[in-house]
């Protein structure tokens, strides 16, 4: 008997006793508190006649809870594996929900969807690699940071736009620019604030790249793959593992939760069921004792898996309940749909099914251009993780923030004759900009410290501004499904360089002026273009949005040209000029990187 067969005949078993004990399992509910997940027609959890485990919902007797887990390594031609229990069957139903870290009083910021740090960015250059440039996204460069929203501090709703101009000069040309800030600004209490019920399924990738180590390439510089041996060294599959059991210890009692698997293949590892009827200590076991990496990489498989999962709940009460699935991946499609346009159609469809996404992405190789495309969509956004401890610290402190999405389809029309839109920072939905017209898809919760937000800001650059009146008109949708609109005059500034109106658009001119330099470094030094986009004359322009990336990062071993040296280290004092004129000693880190690279001769 395999040891799928043998967890089948115990789950069947507890069912019996579950009938003996409650008389009958009853299966029903519509997604709201309480119920135990299927409509009152659907069928009785019989397993099929096969053998082959079936991603119905058990119910478990009262007092009780149920492991069950019915993935064995064979379900993804990967062998025998180790088959461990997991854990106690039927252990008792005590439960504790994890505590949040969240501050309990004040006001919950805002920050944009999409990217939430640039973690990938940073440890490719320590690790000695040359980053790709979709890898320091501007929306997730900013959530490393706090932000002044400019609110006059009256808001009492959910979301309150605010908005602050500036006049500033380039610092590596005589050019003078002119920006406004979207504060995102919110009214709403901590004590108010809470995360709605989730229907949430975990799919974790278990692919041949994911048992390569966290620090090193699966493919090296001519896309060949490289030999990983005795996985040793973290290999990214064991972080995953500890990422997926952190993420179950904040999951309360009236929370689902389902666990989808996939390589070349995919799985319903566990299916979609109550948190307070499972035994998750079992569910942690196994997750520990019976998963290992193997295999090619359908992601899409992956996703279809969790969207039958989740699609059930389509009609559960969205001021309820959150529906989302959690992706954990280093991103490296080869089959199935590898294609970004594909995938994101693939989550747009999924969005307006209410079913959302986040992506944890995995080692220093993870594939950001990938899902930088593909978290573009309403309700996304991604992290990225590199070590088991660094996730678990930030589920703790974030997670009620990372699957609660606040405000939807945020628009913001601009009105000005003699100015127009010429780029906008921070919001997945840059590309679709138009002279009059910016776009956010998505605003979540953020921390709050001593008035100010993380990431709580998107940067617009215009053109032709010089004393001109914008009118504003922002429209957008809360959870509550309502629609809000307000308009404000905001005057741009006739004047020399530099004026700030505040701290928050002083420090988003700097951090994006930063993260251009980058990306037309990455740019240059990949085409091998020594006379890069940034000359002595030409001053700081953000490279173009079509850059084409493989979907499977390439180890590029790190290197700086001589020019680029001699403009980093232009750039550098800049930079210490700005951060000690606004005091946030938090920027040093990217002071350091700076020098590093303006010294850099590899």
């Amino acid at each position: 008997m395999t040891n799928r067969s043998r967890r089948q005949v115990l789950r069947l078993g507890a069912l019996v006793a579950a009938g003996g004990l409650a008389g009958c399992a009853s299966l029903s509910g519509d997604g709201g508190a309480g119920t135990t997940g299927r409509p009152t027609d659907a069928p009785t959890d019989v397993p099929p006649t096969d053998g082959t485990p079936t991603p119905t919902q058990t119910k478990a007797p009262p007092g009780q809870r149920i492991d069950d887990w019915q993935y064995d390594p064979k379900d993804l031609g990967q062998g025998g594996g180790k088959g461990g229990s997991g854990g106690s069957k039927n252990a008792s139903a005590t439960y504790t929900a994890m505590a949040t870290n969240a501050p309990s009083s004040g006001n919950v910021g805002l920050a944009a969807g999409g990217a939430k740090d640039v973690v990938t960015f940073r440890r490719n250059v320590e690790e000695g690699f040359l980053p790709i440039p979709s890898s320091i996204p501007y929306e997730g460069l900013f959530y490393d940071y706090y932000f002044d929203t400019g609110g006059s501090g009256n808001c009492n709703a959910t979301f309150c736009p605010a908005y602050s101009p500036a006049v500033s000069e380039d610092p590596l040309a005589d050019e003078t620019e002119r920006y406004f800030t979207v504060g995102l600004d919110s009214g709403l209490s901590q004590s108010e604030f809470s995360r709605k019920k989730l229907n949430l399924v975990v799919v974790l990738d278990v692919s041949g790249s994911m048992s390569s180590s966290f620090d090193e390439y699966y493919y090296d510089r001519f896309g060949n793959k490289k030999e990983v041996e005795n996985h040793t060294d973290d290999p990214k599959i064991e972080v995953a593992k500890e990422a997926l059991a952190s993420l179950t210890e904040q999951l309360r009692p009236g929370d689902r939760f389902g666990v989808v698997l996939y390589n070349n293949e995919s799985t319903v590892a566990k299916p979609l069921n109550p948190v307070a009827e499972t035994d998750m200590d079992a569910i942690r076991g196994h997750i520990e004792e019976d998963i290992e990496a193997g295999g090619g990489t359908r992601l899409s498989g992956g996703l279809t898996d969790a969207e039958e999962l989740l699609a059930e709940y389509a009609d559960a009460d969205q001021r309820e309940w959150e529906n989302r699935m959690i992706v954990l991946t280093d991103a490296m499609p080869n089959l199935g749909d590898t294609d970004e346009g594909s995938l994101e159609e693939t989550l747009e469809g999924y969005a307006e099914d209410s079913i959302h996404t986040t992506f944890v992405g995995v080692g220093v190789d993870f594939n950001t251009e990938i899902v930088d495309g593909i978290t573009s969509v309403r309700g996304a956004n991604y992290y990225s993780v590199h070590s088991a401890d660094e996730f678990e610290q930030r589920v703790a402190d974030e997670f009620e923030y990372m699957v609660t999405p606040l405000v939807y389809d945020l628009q913001l029309e601009l009105d000005a004759p003699e100015a127009s839109v010429a780029k906008v920072y921070g919001s997945t939905a840059a590309e679709d900009a138009t002279e009059d017209l910016v776009k956010v898809n998505t605003l979540f919760p953020s921390p709050k410290r001593e008035g100010k937000a993380k990431g709580g800001v998107v940067l617009v650059k215009l053109a032709d501004a010089a004393g001109s009146e914008l009118d504003l008109t922002a429209s957008w949708v809360t959870r509550d499904g309502k629609t809000h609109e307000t308009t404000e005059t905001v005057a741009i500034p006739d004047r020399d360089p530099d004026y700030y109106a505040n701290s928050g658009i002083h420090k988003a001119v700097l951090l994006t002026r930063y993260a251009d330099l980058m990306k037309s470094w990455m740019i240059a030094e990949r085409e091998g273009d020594d006379e890069a986009p940034v000359s002595k004359s030409e001053g700081i322009e953000p490279p173009e949005d079509d850059y084409d990336d493989r979907w499977e990062q390439q180890s590029e071993p790190l290197t700086v040209s001589e020019t680029y040296r001699e403009r980093f280290d232009r750039f550098a004092g800049y930079f210490r000029d700005e951060m000690n004129a606004l005091g946030d000693e938090s920027l040093e880190q990217e002071l350091e990187l700076l020098r590093k690279l303006a010294d850099y001769d590899g």
